[in-house]
């Protein structure tokens, strides 16, 4: 053997097959780590949704018309598939195969990232082949080379909707940007927004993998698989097509709970529930609302209700909601308005042009509306959300109004399937756990906390089911238009 050879670096060898898989993590996967000795003595190699995983990401990047696109991938399942070891391989294979490698890992919680997430991801750093190129602490991954210390790093930063800046800086240009969400489901909604506007860096590889059990149906996650499923590749796994789940525990729960409930759907098939639970107004139920189609027919003969929703703040819409027996429709949305007699005078338009029986204002921010109206002849009504409900299994007059859209959906309301705002509205508010068995649904304020906007439109359309309402006949006397109400015993007759 020459001095030359017995003198060659061992990372060479290293080095070069790092090379070789910068656009081939599956390949990486499979050569970094001694599968089949030692811990991993039962794997004989990354399971199949893995290889998946890895083989989406190296088709994306073999492409030169797609590798600088953004590439986001979705990941629902069940438990115990490897979810955190499968971010440990990707990790280390972006650190290893791209120089100065900027990873970014986040939870929903501190807890969840620092005792589980981030030690799962260093063990696979430890044992792979090139562990001892990279300093592995409890809160992050950095190369060992005091020249890249400091920009070739992996960080495990807890966010949360009052610490979203983590974002700021998180730029790599020409290099590779991997961001990495665990417990998907319960992130916040602002670090989403934050994340999907910060990663803008042109001629950058940008990966971003979101993994998650499947425990709500509203939000951000959920929305990968819904309304913005094209931007996102989806994967929804069931946990008893991956090897090494517990068969017979999941088995247990499906005999006990059924193939179909939420809770095996959850835990087990990596779907999202019929309805999470706290939600008052499930999914199926605001989906069959959006399925049906009524005739004229089928509704005409009902009185006509409008429910306007004033604006609170300044990102919030002023709603205009008509309902007419079964069926509703938005007449109008548009930005807060306070100028109560433009308010007042398109609602005066409307109701004229509907013919509407009845109008109910929120008396929130709507007693100056309701004034102006007065002026002009009008009788709506304010309503107090805050008020006293007719049921008095309902904590208020919000709660009541809420419960009777509710009662509608099942009755067989309406909905324009187009209206994706609605929808969102109508499934989005939770109910509030109460000793004394009264139903509270979440504020406003509430909702704003877990990243939702504030529900407009359902609380428009709640105002129409505040108090009954009869249908009116217009008549004539002495030349005046009028209106007569409907009822089922005429004292006159």
């Amino acid at each position: 053997m020459t001095a030359a050879r017995r003198r060659a670096d061992p990372n060479d060898a290293i080095i070069e097959l790092a090379a070789s898989c910068r656009f081939n993590p599956k390949r990486w996967t499979r050569k970094a780590w001694d599968w089949g000795v030692g811990a991993l003595e039962k794997h004989q190699g990354p399971r199949e949704w893995q290889d998946d995983i890895n083989g989406i990401i190296g088709d994306h990047l073999a492409n030169p018309e797609t590798r600088y696109q953004p590439l986001q991938i979705s990941v629902a399942s069940g438990h115990g598939i490897g979810k955190s070891a499968e971010m440990g391989m990707l990790s280390n294979w972006a650190m290893s195969c791209w120089d100065d490698a900027r990873i970014v890992t986040t939870a929903n919680t501190e807890g969840q990232l620092r005792t589980k997430t981030a030690p799962e991801i260093g063990k696979w750093f430890r044992t792979s082949l090139t562990g001892h190129w990279f300093d592995v602490q409890a809160m992050s991954i950095k190369a060992r080379d005091p020249l890249h210390g400091d920009s070739w790093r992996q960080d495990f930063i807890p966010w949360s909707e009052h610490n979203t800046e983590a974002f700021a800086g998180l730029h790599n240009e020409g290099r590779i940007i991997l961001l990495l969400f665990d417990e998907a489901s319960k992130i916040h909604d602002k670090v989403w927004e934050v994340a999907e506007g910060a990663l803008t860096d042109e001629n950058t590889v940008i990966i971003w993998i979101v993994f998650g059990n499947p425990t709500r149906n509203s939000g951000r996650f959920r929305e990968c698989f819904r309304r913005f499923r094209h931007r996102w590749v989806q994967r929804q796994i069931d946990s008893r097509t991956v090897p090494g789940t517990n068969k017979a525990y999941l088995q247990r729960l499906v005999d006990d709970h059924g193939e179909d409930s939420d809770l095996v759907k959850v835990r087990v098939r990596g779907q999202f529930p019929s309805q999470s639970a706290m939600q008052f107004i499930s999914e199926t139920d605001a989906d069959k609302a959006r399925a049906v189609h009524l005739r004229p027919g089928q509704y005409n003969f009902a009185p006509v209700i409008i429910g306007v929703d004033p604006a609170w703040t300044g990102d919030d819409k002023l709603e205009i909601m008509l309902r007419q027996g079964l069926y509703s429709k938005s007449l109008a949305s548009i930005a807060r308005n306070d100028n109560d007699v433009e308010v007042a005078n398109l609602i005066a338009r409307l109701e004229d042009e509907h013919q509407a029986d009845a109008v109910f204002v929120d008396a929130g921010y709507g007693t100056g509306i309701v004034s102006a109206g007065q002026v002009m002849g009008r009788n709506w009504r304010l309503i107090w959300f805050s008020g006293k409900p007719l049921d008095p299994g309902y904590l208020n007059k919000r709660a009541e109004m809420i419960g009777g859209v509710k009662r509608w959906i099942k009755a067989g309301g309406a909905i324009d399937p187009h209206d994706e705002e609605l929808y969102q509205d109508i499934i989005g508010p939770e109910t509030v756990p109460r000793l004394d068995g009264k139903i509270q649904i979440e504020s406003k304020e509430d909702m704003k906390e877990r990243g939702l906007p504030s529900p407009n439109k359902l609380d428009a359309l709640a105002l129409t089911h505040a108090e009954p309402v009869a249908k009116k006949i217009a008549h004539h006397r002495n030349g005046q238009p009028g209106h007569t109400v409907i009822t089922d015993y005429d004292p006159l007759a």
